[in-house]
C-alpha cells in the first residue's frame, strides 16, 4: 500500500467538498434563474433535486463500486459532475433541466461513495478515523466557501455560479496525478467473513441515524432564512453569516470527534450529538435577541461534527469487501434522504416556535432510542 502525500490529501478533501455544493452553489443566483428561466416548478426544486437523485441511484453506484476500483468510479462521477452541472445553465426545457439535476444526484453519489471507499482500503483505525474526521470538516468548509463563491458570482451574472461545477475537472487531474492506485493485493487482505447479526443490526441503526441527524441539522437551513428576516430583521447577508458560523462550529467539532469517541465511545458520542440537536432547537424556540442565536448555532454545529462524520466512519467499521459498496451507498442514501426531508418540517405549522418545538422534542427522542439501540447493538 503506498502512503498518499499531502498534495493526495488535500485532493481527497477537495473532492469530498464537492458533494455538499451540488444544490447549494446556485442557491445565491435563484432569484437570477427565476428571471430568465420559465419554470413550471418550485424553483428550490433546483437545490433539492439532486439529493433526491442520489437516494435513487446509491443502490446502483453500491453495487458498482463492488464491480470496479475506487478511483476508477471516482472518475466516471467527476466527468459527468462537471458536464450535467454546467450545462444547467443553458437548458431551457424545464423537464430536461429537472432530468439534469436529477442525473447530477448520480454523478455525486458516485463521488462520495467512491472517495469514502478509498480512504478505507487506504487508512485503517486511528488514522482512518482522523482521516474520516478531516473529510467532514472539508465538505462543512466546502460548503462555506462555495457559497460564498456562488453568492459573489451570483452578483455579477446568474449564470455564473454554474460554471462552479468545472472544479471537478481539476479534481479529475489531481486525483490521476495525487493518488496512487489501490493494488489488487491489499484488496484481496480485506475480509471476506459473513457479516453477523449484530454487525447488521449495528448498520440498519447507523443508517437511521444519519437519516435523522441530517434531518435534523438540515431544519435549521431550510427555516433561518425566513425565520430571521422576519423576527429578528437580519438581512440575506446577516443570515448567510450565522449559517456560515454553524458550519464552522461543525468544522471544529468535527476536528474533535475522535478524541471524543476514545472518551465516551463512538454510540455516546452520536446519542450527544442528538442531545445537543435538541438543546439548540430548545433555544432557538426560546430565542429573544441575538446571544440565544449564537448559542443556537453552536448547539446545532456541535451536533453535526459528534455524528455525521462519527457515522460515516462507524459505516466503514461494519463493512467487509462483500458489502462496503452496498452500506456506504445507503449511508449516502440517508444523508441526503434527511436533506430531503428536513423540507417538510414547514407544514407542521406556520408559527416557527411549534416548528423548533416539533425538531426539540424529536431529537430527544432520537437520543434515547439510539443510546438503547447502541447499547444493544454493543452487546449483543
Amino acid at each position: 500500500m503506498k502512503k498518499i502525500s499531502n498534495f493526495g490529501i488535500f485532493t481527497l478533501l477537495l473532492v469530498s467538498s464537492l458533494t455538499i455544493m451540488v444544490g447549494t452553489v446556485i442557491a445565491p443566483s435563484l432569484s437570477g434563474i427565476i428571471q430568465h428561466k420559465d419554470l413550471g416548478f418550485s424553483p428550490s426544486w433546483l437545490i433539492t433535486l439532486p439529493s433526491l437523485g442520489v437516494v435513487v441511484f446509491a443502490p446502483l453506484i453500491g453495487w458498482l463500486l463492488n464491480k470496479m476500483s475506487p478511483l476508477k468510479l471516482l472518475a466516471y462521477g467527476l466527468i459527468p459532475y462537471a458536464v450535467l452541472g454546467l450545462i444547467g445553465a443553458f437548458i431551457d426545457n424545464q423537464y430536461l433541466l429537472i432530468l439534469d439535476r436529477f442525473l447530477l444526484g448520480a454523478a455525486t453519489v458516485a463521488i462520495q461513495v467512491s472517495v469514502t471507499a478509498y480512504i478505507a482500503a487506504q487508512y485503517e483505525g486511528e488514522a482512518r478515523m482522523k482521516m474520516i474526521a478531516w473529510q467532514g470538516m472539508a465538505i462543512e468548509l466546502g460548503g462555506v466557501v462555495f457559497l460564498a463563491i456562488g453568492g459573489i458570482l451570483g452578483e455579477m451574472f446568474w449564470q455564473y455560479p454554474f460554471y462552479i461545477y468545472l472544479i471537478a475537472l481539476v479534481c479529475l487531474l489531481l486525483v490521476f496525478k495525487t493518488l496512487p492506485k489501490i493494488e489488487e493485493s491489499d484488496r484481496e487482505e480485506e475480509t471476506s467473513a459473513e457479516v453477523t447479526t449484530r454487525e447488521k443490526l449495528k448498520t440498519r441503526i447507523i443508517v437511521a441515524s444519519s437519516l435523522l441527524a441530517m434531518m435534523l441539522f438540515f431544519i435549521g437551513f431550510v427555516t433561518l432564512p425566513l425565520y430571521l428576516p422576519t423576527n429578528f430583521g437580519f438581512s440575506e447577508s446577516e443570515t448567510g453569516y450565522l449559517m456560515a458560523f454553524i458550519s464552522v462550529i461543525a468544522i471544529i467539532t468535527a476536528s474533535q470527534m475522535p478524541s471524543m469517541v476514545k472518551l465516551l465511545g463512538d454510540g455516546k458520542t452520536v446519542t450527544l450529538g442528538f442531545v445537543f440537536f435538541m438543546l439548540g432547537y430548545i433555544v432557538l424556540a426560546l430565542a429573544t435577541s441575538v446571544p440565544f442565536l449564537i448559542l443556537t448555532a453552536i448547539c446545532i454545529g456541535i451536533g453535526f461534527g459528534f455524528t455525521i462524520p462519527l457515522l460515516n466512519h462507524m459505516t466503514i467499521e461494519v463493512s467487509n469487501s462483500q458489502n462496503q459498496g452496498k452500506n456506504l451507498g445507503l449511508f449516502s442514501m440517508a444523508v441526503f434522504g434527511g436533506q430531503f426531508l428536513s423540507t417538510f418540517i414547514e407544514y407542521i405549522s406556520k408559527n416557527y416556535m411549534a416548528v423548533y418545538g416539533v425538531a426539540a422534542a424529536l431529537a430527544l427522542v432520537i437520543a434515547l432510542v439510539m443510546y438503547y439501540q447502541f447499547q444493544k447493538a454493543n452487546k449483543d
